[in-house]
C-alpha cells in the first residue's frame, strides 16, 4: 500500500499528522511547553474549560488566562500522539466536515505565539505546513501507533517508553488514566495492554534500522 500526503480531509478517515521545528530547532524546551501545547489541544477539542491559566499551575493566582475558541464537540478523535523536543506526531480521525487543518492550525498558531513571546523570538516556529498522510488500512494504523509510541526510545530519550510522559503510550498500557485519546480502535485488536506493549516493543529494531523511516522520525 502506498500512502501519500492529503490536504483534502474526509469525514470518517484517519490521518497521520506530523511536523517539526524550523531548521529542526526544538519547539518544546521544558515541561511547561509540553503542557501548554496539550492544554491548547484540549481546549480546541472542547475537552476542557475555555478559560484556563496560560502559565504555571492551574491554581497559580494572577496567571494570565488563555482565550482560545473551541471547535464543536465530537469533531475529531485523537487516537494516539507523541510530542518530541523538535516535532510532534498524531493519529487523528475526522468525524465530520470540519477539517483537521482547522484543528491543527488553531493549536499551532496559538502555541507559536506563546513560544515566541516566552522566548523573545519572532518568525515561524515550524518547518513548513504540517504533513498529513491518510491511513488506509487497519494494519497500517496499528503499525503507525507502534511507530509513534516508539519515537522516544528510538531517539534515545528513554529506555522505558512508559517514562516518556508526553506520549499516549502510558495511557495505552494502563500506567496513566488519560482521557485525551480514543484507544479502543487500536487496543481492541489485542488481548490486553500487555500484548499491545509487546507489539510496540517488537517494532523497535525495524523502526530504528529502516532507512525509509528516517524522514518520519524527524529527529535527523
Amino acid at each position: 500500500m502506498k500512502n501519500r500526503d492529503y490536504k483534502e480531509f474526509a469525514e470518517g478517515e484517519y490521518y497521520h499528522i506530523f511536523n517539526r521545528g524550523v531548521g529542526k530547532m526544538d519547539i518544546f524546551l521544558d515541561d511547561q511547553d509540553y503542557l501548554n501545547f496539550l492544554k491548547r489541544l484540549k481546549i480546541v477539542l472542547n475537552l476542557t474549560p475555555k478559560r484556563v491559566p496560560l502559565l504555571g499551575s492551574d491554581s497559580e493566582k494572577g496567571a494570565p488566562f488563555l482565550h482560545l475558541s473551541p471547535l464543536p464537540e465530537n469533531s475529531f478523535e485523537i487516537i494516539c500522539y507523541c510530542l518530541m523536543p523538535n516535532h510532534f506526531h498524531f493519529i487523528i480521525k475526522q468525524l465530520g466536515d470540519i477539517s483537521i487543518s482547522d484543528l491543527i492550525s488553531k493549536i499551532c498558531i496559538s502555541y507559536s505565539m506563546y513560544f515566541n513571546k516566552k522566548n523573545d523570538r519572532v518568525g515561524s516556529l515550524y518547518q513548513d505546513q504540517f504533513k498529513a498522510i491518510n491511513i488506509a488500512t487497519d494494519q497500517y494504523l496499528l503499525w503507525l501507533s507502534a511507530y509513534i509510541h516508539q519515537n522516544p526510545h528510538v531517539a534515545g530519550l528513554v529506555k522505558n517508553l512508559a517514562d516518556w510522559k508526553w506520549s499516549s503510550y502510558p495511557d495505552y498500557i494502563g500506567a496513566r488514566q488519560g482521557t485525551l485519546c480514543k484507544k479502543d480502535v487500536v487496543l481492541e485488536r489485542f488481548k490486553n495492554a500487555r500484548e499491545y506493549a509487546d507489539f510496540v516493543d517488537s517494532g523497535f529494531d525495524i523502526i530504528k534500522n529502516k532507512a525509509e523511516l528516517k524522514d518520519l522520525l524527524l529527529d535527523f
